[in-house]
């Protein structure tokens, strides 16, 4: 099993990014990547869970660090569907909420959404779009991307790397310093008024 090494990301999300974007186009092409995800927020827990690529993917924030505002996620599950209950063990631990009673040891996507998810006054889930272009600037993991959240649409800029240092570089050096750190459940959570 390949060994997960938790990342430092900065992200911000916004309209207004034109010499940021700018600075980042001239290393080159980038790598464009579509991909059409489902997040599912929890009033209860700030962690990044959603379903992509046929897989439920949760990442948990594992350290802040309060004065750069960077966050280092790592990687807590990807299990395939149907879903088994020992990986729904896992995953209402990250909604953070009880597990409910189940009538069976796995559930079809389907089952999963329509029986698990939606009727759990806790949850939301959101039709997340992201029109990707990935940059490697300095080694790290630049990224601009167009995204929309349900109906809502909006722009993301992010760095990324396993040396925090690096990342706080290569921001200074797009000169991205002075956007505020917002990761996606936070932008998301703000966008339709949950408290994050």
């Amino acid at each position: 099993m390949n060994k997960i090494i938790p990342r430092w990301e900065w992200r911000t999300f916004g309209d207004k990014f034109e010499d940021a974007e700018n600075k980042i186009k001239k290393q080159g092409n980038g790598r464009h990547r579509q991909r059409s995800e489902i997040y599912i927020l929890s009033q209860k827990s700030n962690d990044n869970t959603k379903i992509r690529e046929g897989l439920m993917d949760i990442k948990s924030p594992i350290r802040i660090n309060e004065e750069t505002g960077l966050e280092q996620w790592t990687v807590v599950t990807k299990a395939d569907f149907p879903i088994h209950i020992n990986d729904l063990v896992v995953v209402y631990k990250a909604f953070g909420i009880p597990m409910p009673y189940l009538e069976k040891d796995q559930y079809s996507y389907s089952e999963y959404l329509n029986e698990l998810i939606k009727p759990n006054s806790h949850l939301k889930i959101v039709d997340v779009h992201k029109n990707r272009h990935g940059y490697i600037i300095d080694d790290a993991i630049v990224e601009i991307a167009e995204v929309k959240f349900d109906e809502y649409e909006t722009k993301t800029i992010a760095v990324e790397h396993a040396n925090p240092d690096l990342v706080l570089e290569t921001m200074k050096k797009l000169e991205l310093t002075d956007y505020e750190n917002i990761n996606y459940i936070k932008a998301m959570k703000t966008q339709f008024g949950m408290e994050y």
